[in-house]
């Protein structure tokens, strides 16, 4: 059976290919010998063959019309971060829409009028990772497509990159301004890797693999390391959280823990004090940022209030209730609702439509009406149309609003209150038809049906983790006590020292 000349040299190269390293310096020279007598025809044209020695690339020109030029295709560069075991691989299948112009700068030369072209049969990974890498820094309306084009890259190349495999090469699609670009090519001017930093710990890497690209997300690991800070207000709680060296991030997340039992800025004397541990985050050695609140306590006014972090990222007290204080549905023990929550309705004092932004319930008159949740009463009065009435400010930027009292209990304006605690009875005082308690639930100012709201979610720790919790709780008091205690006595040596 006659074997063309191509396929014996495609049973050559797999033959080679297949081949323990240690046979392949010594039978190269063989093979490529075999493979000439092979595949040159017989002619008057010549080809100059280089002396061959073992351990030595061997590079072999082919005449044009045994291999075609379209058919010809580079071997892609690996990265650097691969093995740095050889790599012999050659591929076959061509890539038309990444291959780049011919020029002799590939390996091309004249021989007889003929253009040849040189095949590298072997090379080393040091070789393959040869790249050119560049740094590119996301402009304000760049794309990758804008970027690759500056860089001298085809529209054929961005796409290809852009659709990589793996699910992480969508991201390339959301650059944002300042965003830095690593990209890399290989002797044969094709993008050969591409690393795109998304965070301080995660970097997407897009690699010329064979004849496509592929994608790949590699995550370093955040080591945590827990701190402790410890301040004391003079003026604000916020100039204080910035003398104890905590960032904005924290101050703020440290008032949303406590914000339902303290306003930070109504609340806060001079004399009240803090303390906090938190996560600081290091990779490799290398500080990156802060991290979770393990435990914070703040005494305001006298009252210490303390919060512990869970498992479920939530921020409880020591015994397990929650740091966000439930809401009541309804403040008052009611008979029926008499007017709902509606854009418009008929008035039946005024005669006339207008919204009605709260809930009527019809109650008996001089039945008690309760705090819906803690707070603190920020106006207790009797005006013409509110009647007796009684305001109260709680946590998260909330306020409830109580009306038509028959008469107001022992609260005044600046008064804290609990939830369940009474405020006042409900009557027909001010602009109302009938005995009922008109009542108003406002979320950052604006006017929410109080039965439909979604109102914050103040389950305690689960009985099944009560008992871990617990013992988290006494190591976190524990060591939040003994920081301080450290940091006090240090600054009370200081000043003795001093004097």
């Amino acid at each position: 059976m006659k074997v063309s000349s191509r396929t014996l040299f495609k049973k050559l190269v797999e033959i080679f290919q297949n081949l323990p390293k240690q046979h392949r310096g010594f039978i190269i020279a063989s093979s490529c010998f075999l493979l000439l007598l092979l595949i040159i025809p017989s002619s008057e044209e010549s080809l100059e063959v280089e002396e061959i020695q073992v351990g030595k690339r061997i590079q072999v020109a082919l005449p044009e019309d045994i291999v075609p030029l379209e058919t010809i295709s580079r071997q892609s560069a690996l990265p650097q971060r691969r093995s740095n075991k050889a790599h012999n691989k050659i591929i076959t299948e061509p890539l038309p829409s990444l291959s780049p112009p011919l020029s002799t700068q590939q390996g091309g030369s004249l021989i007889s009028g003929k253009l040849q072209r040189k095949i590298k049969i072997q090379g080393t990974i040091e070789e393959l990772a040869n790249l050119s890498w560049q740094t590119v820094k996301v402009r304000s309306g760049d794309s990758l497509a804008l970027i690759l084009k500056r860089l001298g890259f085809s529209a054929q190349t961005t796409y290809a990159v852009s659709t990589a495999k793996g699910k992480d090469s969508k991201l390339l699609k959301r650059l944002n301004v300042g965003d830095q670009l690593r990209i890399a090519s290989n002797e044969a001017e094709l993008l050969a890797a591409l690393e795109y930093p998304l965070s301080k710990t995660d970097t997407l890497f897009i690699n010329l693999v064979g004849d496509s690209y592929q994608s790949h997300r590699e995550s370093k690991e955040v080591e945590i390391r827990e701190s402790f800070s410890y301040g004391t207000i003079t003026s604000s709680f916020w100039n204080a959280g910035v003398s104890a060296g905590l960032n904005d991030s924290q101050i703020i997340n440290f008032a949303n823990i406590f914000g339902w039992d303290i306003d930070f800025a109504l609340d806060i004397r001079a004399g009240d004090n803090f303390n906090i541990t938190f996560e600081n985050k290091y990779i490799e050695g290398e500080y990156i940022g802060t991290g979770n609140i393990l435990a914070a306590e703040i005494t305001n006014q006298g009252e210490v209030f303390q919060a512990i972090r869970f498992t479920d990222d939530e921020y409880y007290t020591p015994d397990g209730r929650s740091m966000r204080k439930a809401f009541l549905r309804a403040p008052v023990n009611f008979k029926y609702i008499s007017s709902s929550f509606k854009p418009k309705r008929f008035h039946p004092v005024q005669k006339r439509w207008k919204a009605h932004r709260g809930i009527d319930y019809a109650a008996k008159q001089g039945t008690p009406v309760v705090a819906a949740g803690n707070g603190k009463v920020t106006h207790a009065g009797y005006s013409k149309y509110n009647g007796y009435y009684v305001f109260i400010q709680h946590g998260n930027d909330i306020v409830t609003k109580y009306l038509h009292f028959y008469k107001r209990a022992v609260v005044k304006k600046g008064q804290r209150v609990k939830q369940g605690q009474v405020i006042g009875y409900v009557g027909s005082t001010g602009l109302a038809a009938g005995p009922h308690l008109h009542y108003e639930f406002l979320l950052n100012g604006v006017h929410r049906n109080p039965r439909t709201v979604k109102l914050p979610d103040a389950r305690p720790i689960e009985k099944k983790y009560k008992a871990k919790f617990s013992l988290l709780a006494v190591e976190r008091l524990k060591a939040l006590s003994g920081a301080k205690n450290a940091l006090l006595s240090t600054e009370k040596n200081a000043i003795a020292a001093n004097d």
